[in-house]
């Protein structure tokens, strides 16, 4: 037994692994950490491009496919499909042990659709069907026109992962979307399952840079202090919408809460403490992704008990207090939405771009 289990044995926290890679899959490094307490992978852009374009692990699928005569698009779609069926498979028992709670691995629609509602719900649509799993997650980003997409494939009966979540108030928008979705779900609900992916070290760093830039010692003291404050208010909103006769009605009809993920769990300020993000975090019916680094933090030096709630009044007076000195949240998360697509969509494009370098070469361009 690690501390990974103890977070989600004691602490009712489940412990997600925020990476994917084809060697991890091959050479028994994602079994070892399934091994540890990993019940769960979360996928993105960057995550793809970063191991599709390290090593040869993929260089054998990929030639083939451009051989077939296979755009790159499709050929990086089949790529990543491959990395999470093997996943998926791996993830099962875990699902099938948690009556499907935990096991899931995401896979994200192409960020390039943030902004384009019948896009991203037929994408995620498409991607449900090609891998017709019952641990998958689509992930969705939480943008304007990402919320009424959520609501649609909650509806037709998918698993989604709501991804790139900043702002409390968006939060609310999208637990909505899923009581919306379910309600209009004609079927058994108690296999669709999501999750609301709330950033938070994205958080701390704009916040830190304008506390900065004020520079007043009221200002400073709350350095490091808005991304926990900011993520325990969604954690208090989560238990306000998840009661209640609207999700009686529902979870009469057997469905399951929306978990909160916390997503950005690294830190990124190396004066903060490696755990930061977890430590602070705990609490029932949630869902922590974590990098490499992050995990090995926690299992040494983390402490597992319940935190997310046991002190909302002094979030809300952290909240306060940043208001105070001129911080306003609330345009600190629609900046950090707007970064957050457009470095998916950067990723993404790189990726592809590196692929096509590739691609040429085979074909002696």
């Amino acid at each position: 037994m690690t501390k990974l289990h103890d977070l989600l044995a004691e602490g009712g926290q489940s412990p997600w692994l925020d990476n994917l890679r084809r060697d991890w899959i091959q050479g028994g490094e994602l079994q070892a950490w399934l091994d540890r307490g990993i019940v769960g992978i979360t996928s993105n852009p960057s995550i793809f491009q970063k191991a599709m374009t390290a090593g040869d692990a993929y260089d054998e699928q990929f030639a083939a496919l451009i051989g077939e005569g296979r755009s790159v698009a499709d050929t990086f779609w089949e790529l990543a499909i491959t990395d999470i069926e093997q996943a998926l498979a791996m993830l099962r028992p875990t699902y099938d042990a948690t009556g499907g709670v935990d096991g899931f691995v995401s896979l994200e629609v192409d960020p390039g659709l943030a902004h384009d509602t019948d896009g991203t719900a037929a994408a995620a649509l498409d991607l449900h069907r090609r891998i017709a799993e019952p641990n998958l997650h689509v992930k969705i980003p939480g943008t304007a026109e990402g919320v009424p997409a959520i609501e649609q494939v909650i509806a037709a009966g998918h698993c989604v992962n709501v991804t790139l979540l900043f702002s409390v108030r968006r939060y609310e928008e999208v637990i909505d979307a899923y009581l919306s979705g379910l309600e209009a779900h004609d079927g058994p609900l108690d296999r669709i399952v999501s999750v609301a992916s709330f950033f938070v070290s994205r958080v701390d760093t704009e916040v830190d840079k304008r506390l900065d830039a004020i520079g007043t010692p009221e200002a400073l003291a709350l350095k490091g202090k808005g991304a926990v404050a900011n993520a325990q208010l969604a954690y208090e909103l989560f238990l306000d919408k998840f009661s209640g006769p609207r999700w009686e009605a529902l979870a009469a009809r057997g469905a399951k809460v929306q978990r909160p993920l916390w997503a950005s769990t690294g830190t990124k300020n190396p004066d903060y403490p490696k755990a930061l993000y977890v430590d602070t975090l705990i609490a029932p019916d949630t869902v922590n992704t974590m990098p490499e680094a992050t995990l090995d933090a926690f299992e040494a030096d983390g402490t597992v008990a319940r935190t997310a709630d046991a002190d909302l009044p002094g979030a809300h007076a952290t909240i306060d207090q940043l208001a105070a000195v001129g911080i306003d949240l609330e345009a600190v998360t629609v900046q950090l939405e707007a970064e957050g697509v457009a470095a998916f969509e950067k990723a993404f494009d790189e990726l592809l771009d590196s692929l096509q370098a590739k691609a040429d070469a085979l074909e002696g361009r």
